[in-house]
């Protein structure tokens, strides 16, 4: 919960230092783009899944070079579950589980030349609706939040955005019981506009 408040009020504080920054210092635009996502756990399956995501992002410059960039973006994946997992919670019909997070990277981005921008920071990643068929003892499978790491380029050509990142969790997301460690993974492509 502190992890949330604290990148929650970073993001807070940097949208608002925009309101005193020229045109030329700030943007901000919509992106979208598709995702391939894993679970690292022997209770999944040791392949990714495609999904996708959907949001918006602002940018705000800190020098000729460097910037801050916080986002929001809509998650949506199908992850298959091995045999395993069946076996361990007696959750015998549960084939795939489909996680749709709210997720709020805060990226620090250096750009060596206008058309390239490399970005790297933290993400948190809300939960934002738990499988109800996945509850062991009256306990959801999945903790609601997920922080983790992001790192990726992007190209920019006149307002158009695209981008390339891979995000790798750093806490366990189970929240059945210790037996087995879950941390998320994904590699995300897709395009954005700066509208202003």
């Amino acid at each position: 919960m502190m992890k949330t408040k604290i990148l929650l009020a970073a993001i807070v504080v940097a949208f608002s230092a925009t309101t005193s920054v020229k045109a030329q210092g700030f943007e901000a635009g919509i992106k979208a783009g598709a995702e391939i996502h894993k679970i690292d756990g022997k209770e999944f399956a040791d392949e990714f899944s495609y999904g996708y995501h959907a949001g918006g992002f602002a940018h705000l410059k800190l020098g000729s070079k460097f910037g801050v960039q916080p986002e929001v973006m809509f998650s949506s994946v199908k992850v298959d579950t091995s045999a395993n997992f069946r076996d361990v919670y007696n959750f015998n019909n549960v084939k795939d589980v489909q996680l749709k997070y709210l997720k709020i990277p805060l990226l620090l981005t250096y750009s060596p030349n206008p058309f390239v921008t490399l970005q790297a920071g933290p993400q948190y990643g809300i939960l934002l609706d738990k499988e109800k068929s996945l509850v062991n003892n009256g306990k959801a499978a999945f903790s609601n939040g997920d922080f983790s790491m992001v790192g990726g380029v992007q190209l920019n050509i006149s307002k158009l955005r695209l981008y390339g990142r891979y995000t790798v969790g750093l806490n366990n997301i189970n929240e059945i019981d210790n037996q087995d460690k879950w941390k998320n993974q994904n590699f995300q492509v897709g395009v954005g506009f700066a509208l202003f």
